[in-house]
């Protein structure tokens, strides 16, 4: 497997010498300065390649993009889209034509990764990332008074939720929409209350159904496209893996998977596994979604969680979590040799640490929420030493189920 690390480019605090020293060889990132739906220039890409490559000793290069994103207007179906897709596949033609052939996305309305606490305590000090189910239903019912959220929280979450909100200073209100709008990696434009408001009403008539819709016709415009330059699309998981803000979630599930690989059966059109979304999901199994799908797994963000009852989570140290990550680490190994023995050269998938604990150094730092220096670099090397004694003892897959 490749070990990888995310990199925000220029607008990252942590520098390439720093992820040098983690042991990472491939970087994942992306030309987030580029507003979505445009094109992104050879030119560009080149100079970006440039950067990572630029001293020869520190081994890097770029591996993965995360994101080429999805513009609004294509998840909604609304207006003409050639042009939206045309730009799209352009962008492709030149991201492959530069010698990057995967691409990481998502097909998240609005908002994508979403947690209501970035600084939540973790044990034995340092911080992490919290989803409270309470403190989201509080912003729902209470900041952005969206009446219908009352059916999506248990009566329990309800109440706790309006104790909080009660409690709350205006300056605690700010830190949780400021927290729950931390998630748009390279989307750096922040709603307000009312501009969120506003911005939801434009999915007013968008179901699941809908949304469905909209991403078939996405992946009919683009897969053919991939498949013909050679590349891999490789969707992200929702996260959370449930409907929030009213917004349908559609890549929540083992069979929301199924029914996106089907509708364009094509090695192109894959699955990026990320552990932490999958596992926020009590109904989800992330070692059987591996084994199920691994032929279509381009990319692993590899991370863990810890839930509870109500709908809560927080990340977890990554072999400490609910996800058994052995057996998850095992399911992808068993797919590299399985490929291998296919005789391809393209056998290894990319992974990277992902949503790691600020520790030390850390703390303070300024990084961007989940992507902490010292907290990745422990989860690569505990999940590292996971894979190092997979691959020596020759443990197969059917051992540690």
């Amino acid at each position: 497997m490749r070990e990888s690390w995310r990199w925000y480019g220029p607008f990252d605090k942590i520098e390439l010498t720093e992820i040098a020293q983690t042991g990472a060889s491939g970087i994942v990132t992306a030309l987030h300065e580029i507003p979505y739906g445009e094109v992104w220039p050879v030119e560009t890409i080149e100079a970006r390649k440039a950067t990572i490559a630029a001293d020869a000793g520190l081994g890097l290069h770029w591996n993965v993009v995360e994101s080429l994103p999805v513009h609004e207007a294509i998840k909604k179906g609304e207006g003409d889209l050639a042009p939206l897709f045309a730009n799209y596949r352009q962008s492709m033609a030149n991201l492959a034509a530069c010698g990057i052939r995967t691409i990481c996305y998502n097909f998240m309305p609005l908002i994508d990764w979403t947690r209501t606490r970035l600084d939540a305590p973790a044990g034995r000090g340092g911080t992490a990332l919290r989803f409270e189910a309470a403190e989201m239903a509080a912003f729902e019912l209470f900041m952005l008074k969206r009446g219908e959220a009352e059916a999506d929280y248990s009566g329990d979450v309800r109440r706790k939720a309006e104790i909080w909100f009660q409690a709350s200073s205006e300056a605690d209100r700010a830190v949780l929409l400021s927290s729950i709008m931390a998630g748009l990696p390279g989307a750096y434009e922040r709603y307000d209350v009312d501009g969120l408001r506003t911005a939801l009403a434009g999915y007013d008539g968008i179901g699941r159904a809908e949304l469905r819709a909209n991403y078939a016709r996405f992946l009919a415009e683009v897969v053919p496209a991939a498949e013909e330059l050679g590349m891999w699309l490789c969707v992200h998981p929702d996260d959370p893996p449930r409907d929030i803000l009213g917004l349908p979630r559609i890549v929540s599930s083992e069979e929301d998977i199924a029914w996106i690989l089907s509708k364009q059966d094509a090695r192109a059109n894959g699955l990026t596994l990320c552990s932490g979304s999958l596992g926020a999901n009590p109904a989800n199994d992330v070692p059987a979604i591996a084994r199920r799908f691994a032929e279509r797994i381009h990319f692993a963000h590899l991370r863990n969680v810890r839930k509870d009852a109500d709908g809560s989570f927080e990340e977890a140290a990554h072999l400490e979590g609910d996800t058994d990550m052995v057996a998850l680490a095992a399911a992808l190994l068993a797919e590299e040799r399985r490929r291998r023995a296919e005789g391809r050269t393209d056998a290894e998938i990319p992974f990277r640490p992902d949503h790691g604990h600020e520790l030390l150094s850390d703390i303070g730092r300024g990084t961007h929420p989940g992507y902490p220096l010292i907290g990745r670099m422990r989860g690569l090397a505990e999940l590292r030493g996971v894979i190092r004694a997979l691959e020596h003892s020759g443990v197969s897959l059917e051992a540690v189920r």
